[in-house]
């Protein structure tokens, strides 16, 4: 869904209404989506049900500033009285651990109302592609907040990527390490450790799917191959614990290009080091989200060349995400915000009955069905053996 935008000056300036499930007090997530919908000054967060805990659900509504009577005990009874509420929500940001997704989005799309989702989309294909073809019958906007497609020189790379400069497509390179999990730090009482390493709440994937959907999303997003087959070894490091924390996958796309994607919460020495390279036969792209303002991008047998974000080399589809000047860094919250703003700026066409075009673009929720095949498809590979599966 999109509609026209220059910048991020020129967008509308009507607030809409947000309602949240999840994100109360001690959540991590939570915090970045509304971070992420208030940086624009696009949404008012109004209702929520945060916490599944009713006296936690209610402080944590009281601290930010929600009315009594729209902190809701369940996402249930938020469905059903915002639906009917005289001002209630436009659409509803959902921040639970990943088994709540499914039964969240249904309640709400059912309702008639708009849905962003934190990923994974479910913990079940069939239940993705379910709330896929919902939000359709539905009319209904799904984003799914895979948010480094929101970063502005991953749009460039997208751009040169589908403009043909790198001319035909062979290699793609994508990793994404992280160290947190180099210990058992689930036994020791962190929250976002034990959802994230526990099976009936992250579902079948561990890293895979946690930091590696990420992965796949973004090699996918940039250059346009759909993936068509993957052979995958999921290893589990460290002693008792229930899911895998390295990932290793070979894939194939349709059309012959080739690809690696390696993502691992036990590397020493890494924070958030996810790296994206992309070959073709007439150039090469090279972009780490560490330092995501830069863009390098490489004609084959000419000398390297530094895009940067609203500065040298950079082009409209860069330019409009980003907001302040050069030099001065913009990162991860921007690019949250990018996907609330885009996301926005659809919505509000949809609400006006305006047309939309190609300026706007977002995560959807085939994308969110993407990346749960995905996950569903490497752990199978890896539980066979490393047996390549096609998708």
């Amino acid at each position: 869904m999109t509609i026209e935008s220059s910048d991020n000056t020129n967008r509308v300036s009507q607030r809409l209404r947000l309602g949240m499930v999840g994100g109360g007090q001690g959540a991590f997530i939570g915090a970045v989506h509304r971070i992420a919908a208030r940086l624009d000054d696009r949404y008012e967060l109004v209702a929520g049900a945060l916490s599944s805990d009713p006296e936690r659900a209610q402080a944590s509504a009281a601290e930010l500033g929600i009315a009594a009577e729209r902190s809701y005990n369940s996402f249930e009874s938020m469905a059903s009285a915002e639906s009917e509420h005289e001002n209630g929500i436009d659409v509803v940001a959902i921040v639970t651990p990943n088994h709540v997704h499914y039964a969240v989005a249904r309640a709400f799309l059912e309702a008639g109302i708009h849905v962003i989702c934190d990923k994974p989309l479910t913990t079940d294909t069939e239940q993705a592609r379910e709330l896929a073809k919902l939000a359709s019958d539905k009319g209904l906007l799904f984003a799914v907040t895979y948010n480094y497609s929101g970063y502005p020189m991953i749009r460039q790379a997208r751009k040169l990527a589908s403009s043909g400069a790198l001319g035909e497509l062979r290699v793609v390179q994508v990793e994404y390490p992280q160290d947190w999990l180099t210990t058992p730090a689930e036994t020791t009482g962190l929250k976002q450790a034990e959802w994230r390493t526990d099976p009936s709440r992250a579902g079948s994937g561990g890293c895979i799917g946690d930091i590696g959907t990420h992965a796949y999303h973004l090699a996918c997003y940039v250059t346009g191959l759909q993936l068509e087959a993957l052979c995958a070894e999921l290893t589990t490091f460290v002693d008792g614990r229930k899911l895998d924390d390295n990932a290793q996958i070979m894939m194939r796309f349709v059309g012959g290009a080739r690809g690696l994607l390696w993502a691992s919460q036990v590397a020493p020495g890494n924070e958030n080091a996810l790296r994206l390279r992309v070959y073709g036969s007439e150039g090469g792209l090279e972009w780490k989200q560490e330092d995501p303002n830069q863009l390098w991008y490489t004609p084959f047998a000419q000398p390297k060349q530094l895009i940067t974000r609203n500065g040298n080399g950079a082009d409209d589809c860069a330019n409009r995400l980003s907001r302040v000047p050069p030099g001065h860094p913009e990162g991860y919250l921007e690019g949250f915000a990018n996907i609330y703003s885009e996301f926005a700026d659809a919505l509000q066409s949809l609400i006006e009955g305006s047309s939309a075009d190609a300026a706007v673009d977002f995560p959807t929720v085939e994308d969110g069905v993407r990346g749960v095949e995905f996950i569903e498809a490497a752990v199978a590979s890896s539980q066979a053996g490393a047996k390549w599966v096609r998708l």
